[in-house]
């Protein structure tokens, strides 16, 4: 560890930034692979109860279950259920609405994420550039004898440089992962919303039938 902070040490003041970086973004990578897991978002009990839904004797209980859980799946279902009486047209705007408003949920870090896979390799690369404007006043002053004193400016740009690509590549790959993931969740919730609604609105047109054999 001491050999580890000692290699940083000596990347100068831009190893700061640098490691805030790494601390948002190692956060965000946990959060997301928390938050972004396939059961905990598509909850498989609020998809059990939409299959299963029959008529709408069985729509409080699927609200029921809905209310239980939180998170945008159980969100924007329990949306459906609750408008049940809309129209198709009516219905679908109500669902849109919700899930809009869930998506911020699902994508929420990915943005962060993003800037530290752009902002950390360039921050490496401005370290890399003091590092060198420092190996040239050196020589400058001193000329090029001075190899210990040239070191440290060496030092300085190549630790910068390997520091931010350290960073900025996990992060990119990061980035890319978890907004896939998002993306495959969020088309997985809109298909379960479109079967709610087609079997809402098949309620809506049983009752119809009913009333005209009526």
């Amino acid at each position: 560890m001491e050999h580890v902070i000692g290699f940083l040490s000596k990347g100068g003041f831009i190893i700061y930034p640098l490691m805030l970086c790494s601390i948002i973004g190692l956060s965000i990578v946990i959060e997301k692979g928390i938050s972004l897991r396939r059961k905990k978002v598509i909850i498989p009990e609020i998809v059990n109860i939409i299959i299963n839904i029959k008529g709408p004797e069985d729509v409080g209980l699927a609200t029921s279950i809905c209310k239980k859980h939180r998170g945008p799946f159980a969100s924007i279902i329990r949306v459906g259920l609750e408008n049940r009486y809309q129209s198709k047209e009516d219905l679908k705007e109500s669902l849109g609405d919700q899930g809009r408003q869930e998506v911020f949920y699902l994508e929420r870090g990915l943005i962060i994420l993003e800037t530290i896979a752009g902002i950390a390799p360039l921050l490496g690369l401005l370290g890399t550039v003091i590092g060198i404007l420092k190996v040239f006043n050196i020589i400058s002053t001193l000329g090029v004898g001075q190899a210990r004193a040239m070191a440290g400016g060496i030092s300085e740009a190549l630790i910068t440089t390997i520091v931010g690509l350290s960073i900025g590549i996990p992060a990119v790959v990061g980035y890319n992962y978890f907004s896939n993931k998002a993306e495959r969740l969020i088309l997985e919730i809109e298909k379960n919303s479109t079967l709610l609604i087609g079997k809402i609105t098949g309620f809506h047109r049983e009752k119809r039938a009913e009333s005209n054999e009526v």
